[in-house]
């Protein structure tokens, strides 16, 4: 690791510019504290010269530097590294794994201070973040194309199996997929993680953005994935805790707005005071007499333990509420050896 600051390495590559040299490439890289990058306009304004004039004077500046980055110790010790973590991960980085892996070289060193000192060597390129990917390093163009076309045809495969990935097997399909490229899956997964449209929810799951499930934007997907993840029926309270727990909400998701959202949709099913269910899971709609008619029209006469039984698999009813919905005559029959079954309009 070297003995000195990243400042100070940078400041001897500086001493064999001009001052407005220096300014550029401070300006254009944001090497000054907590300031961000400029645009070639917004320099060109600052110094009241043209766009073009700026990007002529950042040129020569790097150039002027290449010679410093190519001789300094420290500026070489870097560079080796960013060559073998791009060697090792297929030949290209996301900018935060590879500042976390040079951070061993030197502690101090900066996102705007090794995208100089890569524009400087020119011999790693970097890509600009865009809609599609993440800002990343790579060494060639062979590398960055296969990275790339990986991820693309990876984004197909995830629309055409998304029952598959969201039922688990998102790593077993990535390990074919790499495999079907001679690529190691570490590569792999390094190659799908430059592009934005792969993300992963609160409860680990990895897939499409697009997707609700991965990244619920409603009230009432977030309320869907919550109750996917728990396999079971919640409180809406409970269910709105959660949500603000886990962060899938960018502000405070209120309890009383969960509750308006859980009785709209249909996906969701109320089957206790308060207490809800997916329908996906078997919960079906329904007040507790109409619970009890379907139940016996599906399985024929019941004894009222075996009645039950089956309405409390599927709400939270007490017992008492199912033998007193029985004894209404208008809807259900007790038969001669106990058990009930719905009466015949």
């Amino acid at each position: 690791m070297s003995s000195k600051g990243m400042s100070e390495i940078i400041n001897s590559l500086f001493k064999a510019l001009s001052e407005r040299q220096r300014d550029v490439l401070v300006g254009r890289f944001g090497l000054d504290k907590a300031k961000e990058p400029q645009t070639l306009a917004a320099l060109g304004e600052r110094f009241h010269v043209t766009r073009e004039r700026i990007r002529q004077i950042e040129m020569s500046a790097l150039a002027a530097a290449r010679e410093g980055v190519a001789t300094n110790a420290d500026c070489r010790e870097i560079i080796t590294a960013v060559k073998a973590c791009l060697k090792k991960n297929g030949g290209v980085a996301r900018v935060a794994p590879l500042l976390e892996h040079l951070h061993a070289v030197i502690r101090d060193l900066n996102e705007n201070q090794l995208a100089f000192l890569v524009a400087a060597s020119r011999e790693v390129q970097s890509r600009p973040e865009d809609d599609e990917y993440h800002p990343f390093y790579y060494s060639d163009e062979r590398s960055m194309k296969a990275a790339t076309s990986f991820a693309t045809g990876w984004i197909e495969t995830l629309r055409k199996n998304k029952g598959t990935i969201l039922g688990g097997r998102y790593q077993e399909l990535l390990q074919k997929s790499a495999a079907a490229k001679h690529l190691t899956l570490p590569v792999a997964a390094t190659y799908v993680g430059l592009s934005k449209h792969i993300h992963a929810n609160p409860f680990g799951d990895v897939g499409l953005g697009e997707w609700p499930e991965i990244r619920p934007a409603t009230v009432r997907d977030q309320i869907y994935l919550v109750l996917k993840k728990h396999s079971k029926p919640l409180h809406f309270q409970t269910i709105a805790a959660t949500i603000n727990d886990i962060g899938l909400h960018p502000h405070r998701a209120l309890a009383p707005t969960v509750h308006n959202e859980l009785i709209k949709d249909p996906r969701f099913v109320l089957v206790g005071r308060g207490i809800y269910g997916l329908s996906e899971h078997g919960y079906q709609p329904g007040t507790a007499r109409e619970v009890i008619q379907r139940i016996l029209k599906n399985q024929g006469p019941l004894k009222p333990k075996d009645v039950i039984l089956a309405v409390q698999r599927e709400r939270f009813l007490k017992a008492n509420t199912v033998l007193v919905n029985l004894q209404n005559r208008n809807h259900f029959e007790r038969l001669t050896d106990g058990s009930y079954q719905v009466r015949e309009a």
